[in-house]
């Protein structure tokens, strides 16, 4: 089966309209696909648009969709 691309702006759209961005929770997205869908430049500025955090993994991005402060524990 042959991949079909989506707009990148319509994978942004999805990807912000679950119900972690409604209620504070946690996204993750392996960084394979965010730069295949639409690069990591328009990811990381849709989640600064949005007053998210965003957290770079080894092999994932985890927005925290709360813009209250953050405070590392270990």
């Amino acid at each position: 089966m042959r991949y079909q691309r989506r707009d990148s702006q319509e994978w942004l759209m999805q990807v912000f309209q679950c119900r972690a961005t409604k209620i504070g929770g946690v996204i993750r997205r392996q960084i394979i696909d965010v730069e295949r869908e639409v690069g990591a430049d328009a990811f990381v500025g849709e989640v600064r648009r949005r007053g998210f955090r965003l957290i770079r993994t080894n092999h994932y991005y985890v927005i925290i969709c709360d813009d209250g402060p953050i405070r590392l524990i270990c």
